[in-house]
């Protein structure tokens, strides 16, 4: 069932199916990050160890695209080596939006995160947190290796 939903959302990106435009035009008048019920794309939040249980939470951000490059200078003088081509961005944006959720949602802890849709502005991503000190969390003991792995 899991590979079916895998096939099902690279097939949408592909085609840059119709289904996905609408969630995407839906997903801009959100929050840049917002909590949501249930992940879109199960497999993967499951592979990341997402389980339908109290203290965890899912949450879709949205990342901007672009504006990594380093700014051409607008007032005095031009350097003749301006060097604004070889510059790139040091670290990947699921990264940036892993830190972002983890700044806003301090008390939890960041299991992982996955790519789910991009568009000329944005990129969302998924991110899955968990709450340690929650007693369903801290008394399963799958739950507890998985957060010591991922707080390493």
């Amino acid at each position: 069932m899991r590979s079916y939903m895998a096939q099902t959302w690279t097939k949408m990106w592909k085609e840059n199916s119709d289904e996905l435009k609408s969630k995407a035009i839906a997903w801009r008048q959100e929050p840049t990050i917002s909590r949501i019920e249930r992940p879109s794309r199960l497999d993967r939040a499951r592979r990341l160890g997402y389980k339908a249980k109290q203290g965890i939470v899912v949450v879709r951000v949205r990342v901007g695209r672009g504006g990594m490059r380093k700014q051409r200078p607008v007032a005095g003088r031009r350097p003749k080596h301006i060097g604004v081509v070889h510059i790139k961005q040091g670290i990947s944006m699921r990264k940036v939006a892993e830190r972002r959720v983890s700044e806003k949602f301090p008390n939890l802890e960041v299991m992982g995160s996955y790519y789910l849709h991009k568009d000329g502005m944005n990129i969302w991503y998924e991110v899955i947190l968990a709450d340690p000190a929650h007693p369903t969390i801290s008394k399963d003991r799958e739950m507890r290796g998985k957060l010591k792995a991922f707080a390493k």
